[in-house]
This record gives C-alpha cells, structure tokens and sequence, in this order.
C-alpha cells in the first residue's frame, strides 16, 4: 500500500489525467442512459403490450460479455470513446429503463383516475403525478446504474479509450501490481463517492415539503448545467493544433517506445501528440484504425505486417521488405518510416526443472513430451498464422492443455509452475532471470520480426518536419538495448517514460 500511495503522489498527474478521462466517458454514457432509457421506460410503460419484448431484448443485451460487445462494435464505430459509451450506455440501460417502467406502473390507479376526473392533460398527469411518484424507484435504478458504469468503464482502455483501466491494464502487462491496485483504488472511490452523493441527493428529493420542492428543482436545474458544461468541455474542439495521434500495443517495450516518440515529436516540431497506449489487441484493432485516419502512427513489426496484415502465409524474410513497402502503401496508404533496429522475434520457452530432467533444449525434443504440457500464450498467439497452429504443425507437437492469458501474467505463471511452455519475445526484460530455457527454433519457424515505425503517408507528407524528427530512431535500439529497458520497467519498477528519457539522454538524442 505504501508503494501505490507513493505511486499516486508522484505521478498524480497521469492518474489525475486519466480520472478525467474515466469522469468523462462515464458521464457521457450514463447522461444517454438516463435519457434513452427513461424515455424508453416511460413509452412502455403507456403502451405496455410492448413491454415485455422490450424489456426482453435489453436483458439479452444486458448477458453479453463486456469484451464480447466491445469486439462486436469495433467494426461499426472503431476504436476509441465512441465504441466504449456506447457500450457503457447499453449496459446502463436494463437498470434505467426496467425501474422507470416498475415506478410508473406502480402508480395508483385511483390518483390518475381522480386527475383525470378533475381535467388534467396526458402530459400534466405525467409530469405532475406519475412521475414524482414514481421517482424514488427511478433514482434507485440512476445510482446502481451510475456505480456498475463508473466500475466498468475500465474496459474502455482496452480499445484505446482511455480512463483508470489503463493503469490497471499498464500495471498487468508491465508486471507492476502497485499501478494495477492504483487503477483500481480511484474507480472503487470515485464509484464510493459519487454514490454517496447520490444517496444525499436522493434524500433530499424524497422531502415533500414545498421549501424542499423549490430546493429540489435548483439543484436538478443546477445539475443537469453542470453537465452540459462538463461535456461541453469534454467534447466540443478544443483549442486548434495540429496533433499526431500515435497508439501502440498493450507490451512493455512498445509503453517505452511510444513515451520515446512523445518526446521526441514534442521536442523537435511543433505538432501536439495524442498517445493512446496499449490497445486491446494489438496490431487487429490499430491497423484498421490507422486506415480510418483515427490513428498516424504506431510501432509495428515486420513479419507481423506480412502475416497479420498482409495476410501472407509465407515465411517472412528482410529480402521481402520493399514487397512489403509497396504492398502497405498501395492498399492501405501506410508507409514503413524508420527502421529502429531491433528485431524483436519470438521464442519458446520451457520451465527449467523440466527442461533439465528430460534433456530439452530445441523445439524438436518437445515432442518426447506430447499430450503432457500445458501452453500459457496471450490471446492471439492462438489466432495468428505464425502462432500456435504453426507450432504444432511444424514440430508435430501437441500439448495436455492451453491457457490464454495477459503476456503480462505469462512470467509469473511459469515461474509458479501453472504452465509448463510458453512463447516469448526475444526482448522481454523478464526472460534473463525467469526460471526457463529458452530453446533452439532448429526448423527456422519463425520470421524475422525488425521494429519499425508505420505512419500514415497523406500525414507524413503533410509535415515534412516529422520525416527530419524521425530520423533519430534509425537503428538507435539494439535488442539488448530494448530487453534491459523492459527490466528496467518490469522488474524494477521504473515508469516507461522515465526509462525512455534516459535512454534517449544516453543515446545523446
């Protein structure tokens, strides 16, 4: 707990980013929930044959997994706060739209009849009776809904949203649990806090006396202004300022990568950077953003361009770079910049004490222990045409069971001895003191896999500057350079960006 108060001290200023970031897309969405979903409680509740299928499409929604709804919507509306909120929004609405429903039908008959009796419209009958009754029940539904979408807009980090759920997310992948309980902590208090105010509000507005109803009324109307303030601000164009939008991968050294580009691109022109770090995903939810114009630039590494990109069943080989050039520049407008000089390949790595008792050192001898491992991988490891498919088929293995898991987590469970083999990256900063071997790729499986720098090329030409700005990054970064910046990260528990500087400072950039 000390490490993680320390945490937020001194670097308050990225947490305090990232809480408004999370403030912002929570409120947004539950400002549309209130909104749609009381509209849509008060239509069924009038017509109510409608009802129950309503009602029942909205609990369908409700039973979809986050991740699941958030990979369904990535086609239709990208990556980024558009896909989160309305993601957040539709979890909201099953609380908002069944108790606005449950409160005004479970006004008294006797009341509306007697309104009507006495002349009142459709509308003052809604405004003046059913709706004051049935508030308590609605407001009961406004501070579940708000807590449950404070709690889970944490996902939106995983499309590259933004909020506390990139703490949380930096934390797991870079192995730092300080970050990931930091994260954690402020949406647990933010969610604690706007409850309680919520409870007080609530109080107030049950009072039935006319001072309270005149009270009542200034704070909804001073409320619903501080919200369109908010997201005013939050929303409408700020200040003009041309910005490069850069994003990278949920991985160690790309977090370190992207603080380099940062500074760099800060330093020497005049552009404004948006870094969205660590996209769920990784080079499946970027590439197409960064065909849509959402991004400019990101890291990336070849042979992951050639098979994932490319959709290549090849081996990829650094001959093939200028096939590679002109086939991202025809079909998707991109370019391959700068070449940083790394080649950061995969590997696979097996816990020691059973590499040593059965004499383990190539890909080959995993087949003496077929049907009686079990593979820990990230979750496209699976999916990728050079991944876990090609393994089995090209070494003829197969293994007792899978597990897919956060790379972040991937050390620490081996470590643990919860999986027996994993794959690995050449440069991670935990592979030198982790309890493995790595082993020799004897067949040549995997393609080379250099570091380079794609940008979008209407971007580039549009600001000769960043060219000029760029060329530092040629072949700066050696893979022993990149491995012992992910311990530094990783294991010691340095931030990306202070590792980042020194190395730029070393490297008299």
């Amino acid at each position: 707990m000390n490490n993680v108060i320390h945490l937020l001290i001194s670097q308050w200023s990225f947490f305090g980013g990232l809480l408004v970031e999370h403030i912002e897309i929570s409120l947004a969405s539950i400002a549309i929930a209130i909104v749609v979903g009381g509209l849509a409680g008060i239509l069924i509740s009038e017509f109510r044959k409608s009802a129950k299928v309503t009602l029942s499409v909205i609990n369908f929604l409700y039973t979809i997994p986050s991740i699941s709804m958030l990979g369904f919507l990535i086609p239709f509306s990208g990556i980024g706060d558009a896909t989160a909120i309305i993601a957040l929004t539709i979890y909201a609405l099953l609380p908002m739209v069944r108790n606005t429903y449950t409160g005004m039908t479970n006004v008294d008959e006797a009341i509306i009849e007697a309104a009507k009796g006495m002349g009142s419209t459709k509308f003052q009958i809604l405004y003046k009776i059913q709706l004051p009754l049935a508030m308590p029940v609605i407001f009961a539904a406004i501070r579940n809904m708000v807590t449950m979408t404070i709690a889970l807009a944490g996902i939106a980090s995983f499309i590259g949203a933004g909020g506390l759920g990139v703490a949380i997310y930096r934390g797991i992948t870079t192995n730092n649990a300080a970050m990931t309980v930091a994260g954690s902590l402020l949406i647990a208090l933010l969610a604690l806090i706007v409850d309680f105010v919520l409870g007080a509000i609530e109080k107030r507005l049950l009072k039935r006396d006319e001072k309270a109803k005149k009270q009542n009324k200034r704070i909804a109307l001073a409320g619903g202004l501080a919200i369109v303030i908010f997201l005013g601000y939050a929303f409408f164009p700020k200040q003009k300022q041309e910005t490069i939008h850069i994003a990278t991968k949920p991985m160690t050294e790309q977090y370190i990568l992207g603080e380099m580009l940062k500074k760099v691109i800060t330093d020497k022109t005049d552009l404004k950077v948006s870094l969205t770090q660590g996209v769920g995903g990784g080079t499946s939810n970027i590439q197409p953003a960064m065909v849509s114009g959402k991004f400019d630039m990101y890291p990336e590494y070849t042979g992951t361009g050639w098979n994932m990109v490319l959709k290549k069943s090849s081996l990829y080989s650094e001959k093939q770079f200028s096939t590679l050039q002109k086939a991202y520049q025809s079909k998707y407008g991109l370019t391959w910049q700068t070449m940083l000089g790394f080649n950061d390949t995969y590997g696979v790595a097996i816990y020691k004490p059973i590499a040593e008792k059965y004499n383990i050192k190539t890909y080959s001898d995993l087949k003496a222990l077929n049907g009686k491992l079990i593979l820990g991988a990230e979750y496209d490891f699976f999916d990728r045409p050079d991944g876990y498919k090609k393994l089995k088929k090209t070494y003829g293995l197969s293994f007792k069971a899978t597990k897919d898991m956060d790379m972040g987590l991937k050390y620490k469970a081996i470590n643990n001895h919860q999986v027996d083999v994993m794959p690995v990256n050449t440069t991670d900063g935990q592979l030198s003191h982790a309890n493995v071997r790595l082993l020799k790729d004897n067949l040549h499986m995997y393609p080379s896999y250099q570091c380079g720098l794609v940008i979008n090329q209407t971007f580039l030409k549009a600001h000769p500057e960043l060219k000029k700005a760029l060329k530092v990054f040629d072949h700066l970064i050696s893979e022993n350079d990149m491995s012992k910046m992910n311990y530094e990260v990783e294991t010691k528990k340095k931030e990306p960006a202070a590792v980042a500087q020194a190395f730029l400072l070393a490297k008299g950039v």
